[in-house]
């Protein structure tokens, strides 16, 4: 159009350059409509097939309080598989596993992570900021260079570390950091659980992930119990300042001389580090849609051994978490009796209260010990520096097992692990069990029982 004398003004009707383009474009469309009808009725085995991105489905899960988004890609000419099997891979349920260590770790953790792993899970691995550059570094490449972990991108290492500081609230910085990383990035997973470089598993995934599939979504294990006695002198008066919130090298937390008065507006409890927490209460802690979580973090700063009280205390003080919790920490732990600061390093002695016990993890082990060698051979079915095998691994022809690519993860093939762990499971579920959590009741570690709490003077 041209402009005369401050007016838009068309070109004249006789310029006929338009009808070129015109017809050209007319040509593609139907040369293109032509295909896609002939497609429609072409057979769906000719040719190449092509990968087709089907719409989002959502499944809702009341007991969760959350959605979970499963991406479909279905390839036109391959079989579909059943209604029946996406269901199955739906219900089948997911665990977000936390690795920890320190100096001299990084061997113990690779070895826990073998232990765990299974291609339905999520890991991270945190060496923490004491351990040198190049055993971080070394834990890095592992991971990044393994055919298993490149293929199914399950396995993270976290690369800023932290300092981690003994009793300090920097252990449950590093915790919160994890569970961050892990709802940023949109994973899928149920469960959340915590281990050490000094933790083994007790039973295969296959066995563990079979059991929670019947299980509700919303159950939370932390062993807890109100604070008293001498941890409510020791633990809840002191005010401690960790140096690891703001030191680059690793120091023991210092107390102040002076006291602080106990809290009014929640109640403390204390109980195990070790947990397995529903992702529901994890994005609680972490976004917290009322201040409880962010007010009791910031009370946990300065309060020696934070981690044995910091979720502990917010899901006993929580109206809508209070009752999912199961207070046990599923691990096998032998403790002095009375109860010393660090339990007793296990060993072959112990191993038939171990696997008697029913638990799916155990702890402490000191490095090397032979008695993880039997659990690898009778217990996990694991080989030397593979991981432990289960439904989901392909087999050679001569039969060995070949864990290098993922087939049915939804399927499990459960084994004697699985019945001892129904048979804790049964028991943890109670109401009878379930009657003392969040309860002025206390947990007897050494009797593994509840007992009723003694009157004390403040």
């Amino acid at each position: 159009m041209r402009k005369i004398n401050g007016v838009y003004s068309a070109r004249p009707f006789s310029d006929r350059r338009w009808l070129l383009p015109f017809f050209a474009s007319l040509l593609i469309s139907l040369t293109l409509l032509m295909a896609t009808v002939l497609g429609l009725f072409s057979s769906p085995n000719a040719g190449d097939s092509l990968s087709l991105d089907i719409v989002t489905i959502t499944s809702n899960d009341d007991s969760e309080g959350y959605s979970i988004g499963l991406d479909r890609k279905i390839l036109l000419g391959q079989p579909v598989a059943s209604l029946e099997e996406e269901e199955e891979e739906e219900e089948a349920p997911r665990i977000a596993y936390l690795i920890t260590g320190t100096k001299g770790d990084s061997q113990r953790m690779r070895r826990t992570l073998q232990a765990v792993y299974h291609p339905r899970n999520q890991y991270i691995l945190h060496l923490d900021l004491e351990a040198p550059p190049r055993e971080r570094i070394d834990l890095t490449m592992y991971v990044k260079g393994d055919p298993l972990f490149s293929e199914v991108e399950n396995v993270r290492v976290i690369a800023k570390a932290n300092l981690v500081t003994y009793k300090g609230p920097t252990m449950i910085a590093c915790t919160l950091h994890a569970i961050s990383i892990l709802l940023k990035e949109k994973l899928r997973w149920d469960w959340f659980i915590n281990l050490s470089a000094s933790d083994y598993p007790l039973m295969t995934q296959d066995d563990i992930l079979h059991v929670l599939s019947s299980l509700p979504r919303n159950l939370n294990f932390i062993e807890h119990s109100p604070i008293t006695g001498w941890k409510l002198i020791q633990r809840a008066r002191p005010i401690i300042v960790d140096p690891g919130l703001y030191l680059s090298k690793k120091f023991n937390v210092f107390t102040t001389t002076e006291q602080r008065e106990l809290p009014t507006s929640f109640k403390l409890y204390t109980g195990s580090a070790w947990v397995m927490l529903t992702r529901r209460f994890v994005e609680y802690c972490i976004q917290g849609w009322e201040n409880l979580p962010r007010t009791i973090l910031m009370y946990y700063v300065n309060f020696i051994s934070s981690p044995e009280g910091y979720f502990h205390t917010v899901i006993c003080n929580s109206d809508e978490f209070r009752n999912t919790s199961i207070s046990h920490d599923l691990h096998y732990i032998n403790w002095d009796n009375p109860p010393r600061q660090h339990p007793l390093y296990l060993s072959s002695k112990d191993f038939d209260r171990m696997v008697k016990s029913g638990m799916p993890f155990a702890r402490k082990f000191a490095k090397g010990d032979p008695v993880l060698d039997k659990i690898d051979r009778e217990l996990l079915g694991r080989s030397n520096g593979q991981v432990t095998p289960g439904r989901w691994c392909n087999q050679r022809s001569n039969g060995a097992e070949q864990c290098s690519s993922r087939v049915h993860d939804f399927k499990f093939l459960p084994g004697p692990g699985a019945e001892r762990l129904q048979q804790l499971m049964k028991k943890l579920v109670s109401e009878e069990f379930r009657n003392g959590s969040c309860s002025k009741l206390q947990y007897d570690q050494t009797k593994r029982d509840w007992i009723a709490s003694r009157k004390t003077s403040h």
